[in-house]
C-alpha cells in the first residue's frame, strides 16, 4: 500500500474513532469482566478500530480493500452479537453506513487508469426506474444466483441488506446499495438473464 492510500485511511479511521459514540467500538470487547461468555462463540474474529489503525501505521495491510474488510468486520461482529433492533445493533448499523459512504467518496488513486475510468463512471447514483428495474429482475434469478448477489452486498455494501437471524432470512434494500456496488450487480444480474435467455432460444 502506497503512503498516500495509508495517510487517506488513516486520517478518515482517527476521525472515526473520536466520535463520541464510537468508544464501544474503540477497543476489543472485555467480555469476561462483562459477563459475556458466549461472546467467543458468536464473533470468531474480534476486531476494533484501535486495532485496525495500530495495524495501518505499522504497514500490516497491503491493500485498501484489506483495511475495508477489517473495519466491516467491527462493525458486523457487533450486529450478529447485539439482537436487531438493539441499541448496538442499530449503532453499529450506522457507523457501517457512514463508514461505506465516506470510502466511496475516497479519492484514491488505482494502479491501472482504467481502473479510475471505470471507478469514476460506476460511482454515479442509479434513476428510481433503473432500481426498479433491477429490483424486479432479482425475482427473476434463482436461490444460488440470488445468494452470490447478497455474498457481494454483505461485503461491499452491508448496509443494503435487512437481516432477519430468527427466521434466517434477507432483504435487500436497493435504495441503499452504493452507486458502484449497484452497477457491478446491476452488471451481473443482468447477463445471468441474457445467458438464461440465450439457453431458452437454443431449446
Amino acid at each position: 500500500m502506497d503512503k498516500s492510500t495509508q495517510s487517506t485511511l488513516l486520517k478518515l479511521l482517527t476521525q472515526i474513532s473520536s466520535r463520541s459514540d464510537a468508544s464501544p467500538f474503540l477497543h476489543p470487547v472485555d467480555w469476561k469482566n462483562l459477563g459475556l461468555y458466549d461472546y467467543p462463540q458468536i464473533v470468531k474474529n474480534p476486531m476494533d478500530l484501535t486495532t485496525v489503525i495500530k495495524k495501518l501505521k505499522n504497514n500490516g495491510y497491503t491493500s485498501k480493500s484489506s483495511v475495508e474488510k477489517d473495519v466491516r468486520l467491527i462493525w458486523q461482529n457487533c450486529m450478529s452479537y447485539n439482537a436487531d433492533g438493539s441499541d448496538f445493533y442499530l449503532l453499529a448499523s450506522e457507523f457501517s453506513k457512514r463508514f461505506s459512504e465516506k470510502m466511496s467518496k475516497l479519492q484514491i488513486p488505482s494502479s491501472s487508469p482504467s481502473n479510475n475510468l471505470s471507478t469514476a463512471v460506476n460511482d454515479n447514483q442509479p434513476t428510481p426506474d433503473q432500481k426498479q428495474s433491477f429490483a424486479r429482475n432479482l425475482f427473476r434469478i434463482n436461490k444460488e444466483e440470488l445468494g452470490r448477489v447478497v455474498t457481494i452486498l454483505d461485503d461491499k455494501s452491508p448496509e443494503a441488506l435487512t437481516k432477519n437471524v430468527a427466521e434466517d432470512e434477507v432483504e435487500v434494500n436497493v435504495d441503499r446499495i452504493l452507486g458502484r456496488v449497484f452497477w457491478e450487480l446491476e452488471e451481473y444480474v443482468g447477463g445471468v438473464l441474457n445467458s438464461e435467455k440465450g439457453n431458452n432460444k437454443k431449446k
